[in-house]
């Protein structure tokens, strides 16, 4: 069996994706690469990850389907993953060899030791396209380092510190129980691959390696801020599809720490979401905003409270005076932060 499963999703990838894939077969034969080619037609990604197929055929596997959206890359990849453990890569990103390397091994001592861990957490590196120097996103002052530990081991975390996609590895059988499936022609949904599988992990391990290069700065990324907001109605659905994927009180029985994680999770959703309505400003998007925030009231109103009572909540505020207010920090912080 393979150590580590990855999935690549592709869409019109030709120009960049051969760095990925080329940093992820470092791993050698402890890997297993999906490249999902997601029904490409404006380039020759679908030639460029066959040709890797028939170069690596006991590494590389590749599927090719009808567009289905980033999501359903990260499914495919997931239904067909045989490793013991489960990572995604975007094709623009790219893995440090080095760090790589390190992960397999420990992945390795684990299943020698019949110990596997239910998560793996490592740093990831903000890569810009402008030159700009990187930025490190490490979790040196949350979780034990190169330890076996739980949630509760878990330390406050910062606002720029939330568990991403780049900063996860699951064990692969885990997302298979959960039955994890993202929805179709829809971005940001790494927010519910990051957010759902929480309370089904039991065990975690971090280590302190800078992993993955998150490369940041081309004008159609999903994270730019004027494609957002062309795209808003997929991150109100991704709000939504969180604040209602568990009650919160239960999740508290299991674990306070997590509750109170999961909790600025949904908080941060509920205000990402809201500044980028703000920022449209035209009424509908104000009226999107209001709405959203009721069906969070409705759903959960001890959420409801407990988001608003966050610095996030002031987004929820209809006031012209709050909502120039959240304008003003947004800025700053991205401005700070570099996030997109």
């Amino acid at each position: 069996m393979k150590l580590l499963s990855v999935a690549v999703p592709c869409y019109n990838s030709a120009e960049y994706m051969d760095k990925c894939i080329k940093t992820l077969l470092s791993g050698g034969e402890d890997m297993e690469i999906i490249i999902v080619d997601d029904g490409s037609t404006k380039d020759n990604t679908a030639e460029i990850a066959d040709n890797y197929a028939k170069e690596y055929p006991s590494i590389v596997k590749v599927i090719h389907q009808e567009n289905g959206g980033h999501g359903e890359g990260v499914n495919q990849g997931m239904r067909n993953a045989t490793g013991l453990y489960y990572k995604v890569v975007d094709s623009d990103d790219w893995v440090n060899e080095e760090a790589l390397k390190k992960v397999l091994n420990k992945i390795r001592e684990f299943k020698e030791n019949d110990a596997l861990v239910d998560m793996i957490l490592c740093n990831y590196v903000y890569e810009y396209a402008d030159g700009k120097k990187p930025r490190v996103v490490n979790y040196k002052n949350v979780f034990p380092i190169d330890k076996v530990f739980a949630f509760d081991d878990a330390k406050k975390f910062k606002k720029s510190q939330f568990i991403a996609m780049h900063t996860v590895i699951y064990r692969t059988q885990i997302l298979k129980d959960i039955k994890l499936e993202l929805p179709k022609h829809t971005f940001y949904v790494d927010n519910i691959f990051v957010y759902t599988p929480l309370p089904h992990i039991n065990s975690m391990y971090y280590m302190n390696e800078d992993l993955y290069r998150y490369f940041i700065g081309r004008a159609d990324q999903s994270v730019n801020e004027s494609v957002i907001m062309k795209r808003i109605d997929q991150h109100l659905r991704v709000a939504e599809i969180i604040f209602k994927a568990y009650d919160i009180r239960e999740i508290e029985k299991k674990s306070k720490k997590l509750a109170r994680y999961m909790t600025d999770y949904v908080s941060i959703m509920m205000g990402i979401t809201s500044i980028f309505l703000i920022k449209i400003g035209t009424k509908e998007a104000l009226e999107k905003k209001k709405n959203l925030w009721n069906e969070l009231k409705e759903k959960d109103a001890k959420l409801y409270k407990d988001c608003r009572h966050r610095i996030e909540g002031l987004t929820g505020s209809n006031s012209k005076i709050s909502m120039g207010f959240c304008k003003f920090i947004y800025n700053i912080a991205r401005k700070i932060l570099k996030f997109n």
